[in-house]
């Protein structure tokens, strides 16, 4: 088990402003997959987005003048690369192409409660009264969203399967990371992550490229903007705040991407939410502010 001291005082504002940039760049992800996931099969989607981010990494890698991770490391990067960056985004491809929004919101926003449970069990996190409660109202709040958006059919039962497929890689892959940011920065973390990622995703090389032939422009352009912006940026900004915070606190965190993904789907595409939808975004935020806020210190004892 790794022990992590605890970050200064004045590193809090600048995790707390990465995890911000981390949950709205992964709202507009769903935005892009839609639009781009209606040409690119799943596998090519994940292939070519990790593609983009790996260079982007890469370059910025370079750079910086990071070089290779230390030793340590790359047990976590490589686990992480396979589960999160690899297998995670193919099957949430896959599934929400089965399954409408609403559904696969729902079943992935399992990932961060067991982001909490494999957190406690294997990083020693803690789990205070604050952040159980938070995450009780915005899991709350992602059934509501989740149900809310649902077109009320049979939903696919392959779908719900990779959806929670996909979560259950959400988790391991954060636990995974959490241990590597001990020993490698988030910049070499998530570029070393995401090349391993891409690797993984060779065998759809053929589909991306005979897709990507006859693929209108917009599409492709989404397909980019995912790898680097919701990839490249977001999952670096995620990997310096994780390495600042727990894993538990940070999945907590992440229960605001469904607040915002029907805001910009409103914005967007728009589709108006409805009341009970309005509803369940405002309970996820609340339940991220209640997770992320810290119990009142004891005033001095009075005689």
């Amino acid at each position: 088990m790794t022990t992590v001291s605890a970050p200064p005082r004045r590193t809090e504002p600048l995790a707390a402003g990465a995890a911000a940039v981390t949950v709205v760049l992964w709202a507009s992800a769903f935005v892009s997959i839609r639009s781009a996931g209606e040409v690119y099969s799943p596998g090519a989607l994940a292939l070519g987005r990790l593609l983009s981010g790996a260079l982007a990494l890469g370059v910025v890698l370079l750079i910086r003048r990071e070089g290779l991770p230390p030793r340590g490391a790359w047990r976590g990067i490589v686990i992480s690369g396979l589960l999160w960056f690899g297998f995670y985004m193919v099957v949430l491809n896959w599934g929400e192409q089965l399954v409408d929004a609403g559904t696969a919101a729902l079943v992935v926003n399992v990932g961060p409660l067991l982001t909490a449970l494999l957190g406690v069990r294997l990083l020693g996190d803690a789990m205070p009264p604050r952040l159980l409660a938070g995450m009780a109202v915005s899991f709350a709040g992602a059934v509501t969203v989740g149900v809310s958006m649902s077109d009320g059919g049979g939903a696919s039962v392959l779908g719900i399967g990779l959806c929670l497929l996909a979560a259950v890689a959400y988790a391991g892959g954060v636990v995974s990371q959490k241990p590597a940011l001990a020993h490698g920065s988030a910049l070499q973390v998530t570029t070393f992550g995401c090349a391993i990622g891409a690797v993984a995703c060779l065998p759809f090389a053929g589909q991306l490229v005979e897709q990507a032939a006859d693929a209108p422009v917009p599409a492709t352009l989404n397909m980019v903007y995912l790898g680097v912006f919701p990839t490249a940026v977001a999952f670096t900004t995620w990997a310096y705040a994780l390495a600042r915070t727990t894993a538990s606190r940070m999945g907590a965190t992440t229960y605001a991407v469904p607040a915002l993904v029907v805001t910009m789907s409103w914005a967007f595409l728009g589709e108006v939410p409805g009341p009970v939808t309005l509803v369940g975004g405002a309970l996820c935020l609340a339940g991220v502010a209640v997770s992320r806020s810290r119990a009142p210190r004891p005033g001095p004892a009075r005689a």
